[in-house]
């Protein structure tokens, strides 16, 4: 037999369950940022923007409009062509364009160019905490694409994006992307090309994925190591085409920890990539430092299409 109010009390629970799952959108809102648009400004709307909206930016160029968000959940797209912030000498806390505090964001359709600080490591975005999904997105002439942080706990996957044209500095290294001690990095079907000095890829994730990308310096790039892993981690590296210049700082196009480890587990596979190399009278298309470990790495190594003179890690090392 039903206790009386039951069915009542049941109801109640329901509701309040809906309205919980339902109120957070039904609440959110959208902010247009645009020249003829009520906020102008991408700094307003990241002062204004609330926890689950969404900021539109429309096309145009936003030249130092810079800006620090603080929301711990929010989407922001460029709307049509794909709008272009310039830094144009401005930096948000002397640290990049954006600076991305602690949430989960998702970025989409936006362009980033010119990034310059001081310390010669102005990023177009500087990742501090968080998750962060960044799509079809073009980071072009910054000092660093993106840079993260050292948290241990952070994620970033990257899709559909590209990172190009670091700019000819001396006093520092301007890596295309730079990925700090966080917990995870995936990065699919991207394109990193025409380095300088610095890496196209740099990774110290305790995780780091790169499946079906273009990390091909081209003819006029100047990068060190393509794709840098220097405290090793946990590794996939598969269907990429990784290819070097003749004018490359390193010859060397995928390293694993050159600087030794810090995760408690390291282990690299390297499998049906296409592997080139311009480099004269040759390098490495892969260098594993397992002599910088207490316990030599994992590898799995295999199925890789190699072209030009190179040294791959001998076959041997994989059968652990």
């Amino acid at each position: 037999m039903t206790e009386p109010g039951a069915g009542k009390t049941a109801q109640h629970i329901t509701l309040a369950l809906f309205l919980a799952l339902t109120l957070p959108s039904a609440l959110a809102d959208t902010l247009r940022v645009g020249p003829h648009e009520r906020l102008t400004r991408i700094a307003e709307a990241a002062r204004l923007a609330k926890d689950g909206d969404t900021v539109e930016i429309l096309p145009g160029e936003y030249r130092g409009d810079v800006a620090v968000w603080l929301q711990k959940r929010l989407t922001v797209r460029g709307i049509g062509q794909r709008p272009v912030l310039i830094a144009d000498g401005s930096s948000a806390e002397g640290k990049a364009i954006w600076v991305i505090r602690n949430g989960e964001f998702h970025l989409e359709n936006l362009e980033f160019r010119g990034s310059r600080v001081p310390a010669g490591n102005g990023a177009a975005i500087r990742f501090e905490g968080g998750r962060l999904t960044v799509r079809d997105c073009a980071f072009i002439d910054n000092q660093m694409g993106i840079l993260t942080s050292n948290d241990g706990v952070s994620e970033l996957v990257i899709e559909h994006s590209r990172f190009a044209d670091a700019p000819h500095q001396m006093h520092s290294l301007p890596h295309l992307l730079y990925v700090g001690r966080i917990a995870r990095v995936e990065i699919r079907h991207s394109r990193f090309e025409n380095g300088f000095r610095g890496h196209l890829v740099k990774s110290r994730a305790r995780q780091s994925l790169l499946h079906d990308n273009q990390i091909v310096d081209g003819s006029s790039g100047e990068a060190s190591y393509e794709i840098d892993l220097p405290n090793g981690g946990i590794a996939t590296i598969t269907g990429n085409t990784v290819a070097q210049s003749a004018k490359t700082q390193n010859p060397v196009l995928i390293s694993y920890g050159a600087e030794g480890d810090v995760w408690p587990d390291n282990a690299l596979t390297l499998r049906h990539n296409v592997l080139i190399s311009d480099v004269l009278p040759g390098g490495w298309f892969l260098r594993v430092h397992g002599d910088k470990f207490p316990t030599p790495p994992r590898l799995d190594i295999g199925d890789n299409e190699t072209h030009g003179i190179g040294i791959l890690t001998p076959a041997e090392a994989t059968s652990r």
